[in-house]
């Protein structure tokens, strides 16, 4: 009887091992986005706002929702700082446009009470080649909707690079 326990655990042990092999690699490749690529965005954004005649703050986080780059327009207001890291941190953590969530949490009790989440247009996940590796968040327009455009434009000027990355 333990012949045949021992015998059976080595079968199952034998096909197991190269399934697992297969499925836990060594190495994880993590696409991350550059400085440079969050200031050209940053800077793209702000200067679509202004077209608009609208002063701003855009913070763009990388994958791990931390800040790469803030940038704040001379008359921006000091409360942009905040709530565009905010916007940017809480795209890149759901991955989505904020503007498709601010309904999605307003019961109470709900993650979006969660401290330093923002649940407001204006933030927008940054994805290369499939991957997440940042998001950008913008606040001072007059509305969301506003913020997310600037945002949207400002994420053209990196859009080559972005689909070009090689991972």
């Amino acid at each position: 009887m333990i012949l045949r326990k021992t015998l059976i655990a080595t079968v199952l042990a034998a096909f197991a091992a190269p399934v697992l092999a297969a499925d836990a690699p060594t190495v994880v490749k993590i696409p991350r986005l550059t400085v440079e690529a969050s200031h050209k965005l940053a800077k793209a954004t702000i200067d679509a706002c202004r077209k608009q005649g609208i002063q701003i703050g855009v913070t763009v986080v990388d994958r791990s929702g931390d800040p790469m780059v803030f940038m704040r327009d001379t008359l921006a207001p000091h409360v942009t700082i905040e709530v565009s890291r905010q916007k940017a941190y809480t795209a890149v953590n759901f991955n989505a446009a904020l503007s498709t969530m601010e309904d999605r949490f307003t019961k109470p009790f709900s993650v979006g009470k969660l401290d330093g989440l923002v649940f407001s247009a204006g933030g927008l996940p940054i994805e290369a080649v499939g991957n997440i590796v940042g998001g950008v968040g913008v606040s001072g327009a007059p509305t969301g909707a506003q913020d997310e455009a600037c945002a949207k434009e400002g994420l053209k000027a990196i859009q080559m690079d972005l689909d070009m990355a090689e991972l």
